[in-house]
């Protein structure tokens, strides 16, 4: 008994797969020297003579030539990935029934990336079948493209052969979010604003023109974007007019979200984690190749309010020494029962309350508000804190306590200076 060792097929076809990426600009290094040294004018002349030099500007490291790919290089998350596929006949025979198909394999799904999926009658020899793909890289890590031929010999008979093709996928960028909850708003009233940064680091070794950063907000959310100064009818890029962003750089966009009224209105629809919405980040890099990128839903943690939330509608920036000024709170119910509230104050060593403490509130249904105006005053100065506020739910026989609701600037009023003559 002899163990036969089975002979490799060998196949009439030879598979091509190029990837297609636009040129680079040619760089020189230039090497100059004064004119009385000893190689004199001859670093000058050569650098004159040599045709990837711009005339007028040798000593310059750019030139007017361009560079083909001498590489594989580096494939972006976000980038479209294009590649050229050729099946040559090597034989002296005629195939038939070719058919050529690409797959992009990556660690979750299998794609089909073949322009055409029907096969070619025949194929003369010294004769080739080209196909382009191009596939919008959507995922990171190991890639496979997966070229398989199938055939049939003039004898008929039905062959198949497969090339793999293995390259990795890089992340072009770093993406960092924070969120800032915003209690009281410019005009000093109550605001369910909220704040996001944005930090976006180019981590490739090229340079990046960021064409467009913008937030998709989720439906419960209007965007307002922050990086632009109006000057005049104009708003002007807080960046500069050349939006670049260089290797290992980092970027801050800042945007403002607040809740349309129809959900605002509700205290219980904001609890708990919602969605923000998603960034859509678009750059360009060498001559002008582009990528996309978006980032998976946004959620933040909105901050917990309990049962009962106190919040400021209204508040003076500044006010006068011992000079009573009024506020105005919002008492919510955020809780899914009824409350019978009572408010009494309490005075510390510098605010003291004005009014009647102790007194009723009464019924405050679920999702719902109501606006309580207060007067109070300051005996000391400088920025003081507003605290001593205690709301008992005579029901349960609990106590909700307030303090650090809102600061205030507490100052001296100016003393009109009176003229005295002296006879």
């Amino acid at each position: 008994i002899f163990n036969k060792k089975k002979k490799k097929k060998h196949h009439p076809f030879s598979c091509f797969v190029m990837r297609l990426t636009k040129p680079t600009l040619f760089t020189n290094l230039p090497v100059t020297c004064e004119e009385r040294d000893l190689p004199g004018d001859l670093f000058t002349q050569l650098m004159r003579e040599d045709p990837s030099t711009i005339k007028g500007a040798e000593t310059l490291m750019l030139g007017e030539m361009l560079t083909l790919p001498q590489n594989f290089g580096n494939i972006f998350l976000g980038e479209t990935f294009s590649s050229y596929i050729s099946v040559h006949n090597d034989s002296n025979q005629v195939v038939k029934d070719i058919l050529v198909k690409a797959d992009l394999q990556t660690s979750s799904q299998r794609l089909n990336l073949s322009a055409s999926n029907s096969a070619v009658a025949e194929l003369k020899p010294e004769c080739c079948i080209d196909d382009v793909i191009h596939h919008e890289v959507k995922e990171i890590g190991t890639h496979i493209l997966v070229c398989a031929v199938s055939y049939t010999t003039q004898y008929g008979e039905k062959l198949y052969f497969r090339k793999f093709f293995k390259f990795q996928v890089l992340k072009p960028l770093d993406v960092k979010t924070k969120f800032y909850n915003a209690e009281v708003s410019r005009t000093r009233s109550e605001t369910d604003e909220v704040f996001l940064e944005a930090q976006i680091q180019n981590i490739t070794t090229s340079p990046m023109f960021m064409e467009k950063v913008s937030l998709e907000p989720s439906m419960m959310y209007n965007v307002t974007e922050l990086n632009t100064v109006i000057c005049g009818d104009e708003g002007k890029s807080t960046f500069g007019k050349m939006s670049y962003l260089q290797p290992m750089d980092t970027r801050q966009y800042l945007y403002c979200l607040k809740p349309k009224p129809e959900y605002a209105e509700k205290a219980g629809v904001i609890k708990g984690v919602t969605v923000i919405g998603k960034l859509d980040i678009v750059w360009k890099t060498n001559l002008g190749e582009r990528g996309r990128l978006q980032t998976s839903q946004l959620q933040r943690m909105a901050p917990g309010y309990g049962d009962i939330r106190l919040s400021l509608e209204m508040i003076p920036d500044t006010v006068n020494l011992e000079e009573p000024f009024d506020i105005i709170c919002k008492v919510t119910n955020c809780s899914e029962r009824t409350m019978d509230l009572v408010l009494e104050m309490c005075n510390t060593r510098s605010i003291h309350w004005c009014g009647v403490s102790g007194r009723q509130l009464g019924k405050l249904s679920p999702a719902t508000f109501l606006s309580l105006p207060l007067t109070l005053l300051s005996s000391v100065q400088g920025l003081q804190s507003i605290s001593g506020l205690r709301l008992t739910d005579t029901f349960l026989k609990r106590t909700y306590e307030y303090d650090d609701i809102a600061q205030v600037c507490v100052v001296c009023p100016a003393i009109p200076v009176q003229a005295v003559v002296i006879s």
